[in-house]
């Protein structure tokens, strides 16, 4: 039950704001909003499956600290991935040659392939050695954050506060990589000159993201 609702907690930290996320908003408004959430539970069962067993393999076959340490290191590059946000990239103009449903399941399918949220997935799984548990809870919480972003979106009327979501998304997901470095690491590193250095790095990585955004967006 642990591993389940945080793995799905986790993916609904990565996907808001997320570019499979704007993709159900998107599609939203040519299909109906059910349509659109099978479409999304079909390619998310299929990818993160993909996903954890490629996460249980590295799991089993590398040593188990070395594994916690890159998925605690994993979350602090997702926060910052969060950070910068995602665009769409003409994946919700794709033709519609199959149903409805199918054509959701596709365009999300590919979207999926190599984003954070299938590379957070990754690292769950060679985390915890719970791959049903893990690949239910990324599932719950991709229809989640997706079933949100569409009510939100399209049924609601109303626009995500992208900026306030992503900002506490990246941070939660940061303080959970600091904390599982601080976890994992061998006892030699945990000393004040290298939590300090590491702070500093990812404050000064968090604002350079920040800036860099900002600015992006002005330009």
């Amino acid at each position: 039950m642990f591993v389940f609702l945080g793995a799905a907690a986790m993916v609904v930290l990565a996907e808001m704001g997320d570019k499979t996320q704007l993709l159900a908003m998107a599609l939203a408004t040519r299909f109906r909003a059910g349509a659109v959430l099978w479409g999304v539970f079909i390619a998310t069962v299929l990818n993160h499956a993909l996903a954890v067993a490629v996460g249980s393999y590295l799991g089993s076959s590398i040593n188990l600290h070395l594994v916690q340490t890159l998925a605690a290191a994993s979350f602090i590059i997702f926060g910052l991935w969060t950070m910068r946000g995602d665009t769409l990239a003409g994946e919700e103009k794709r033709n519609m040659i199959f149903g409805p449903i199918i054509t959701v399941a596709v365009a999300f399918f590919m979207a999926e392939m190599g984003d954070k949220t299938q590379l957070a997935t990754v690292a769950l799984a060679a985390k915890y050695s719970s791959p049903l548990a893990t690949l239910m809870g990324t599932t719950v919480g991709m229809l989640i954050a997706d079933g949100l972003g569409i009510y939100i979106g399209v049924v609601a009327g109303k626009r995500i506060p992208e900026k306030a979501v992503k900002w506490i998304s990246a941070m939660i997901f940061i303080l959970f990589g600091l904390v599982g470095l601080y976890t994992s690491l061998p006892l030699e590193y945990i000393r004040l000159p290298y939590i300090v250095a590491l702070v500093a790095v990812t404050a000064l990585a968090v604002w350079l993201m920040g800036t860099g955004g900002h600015q992006g967006k002005r330009g």
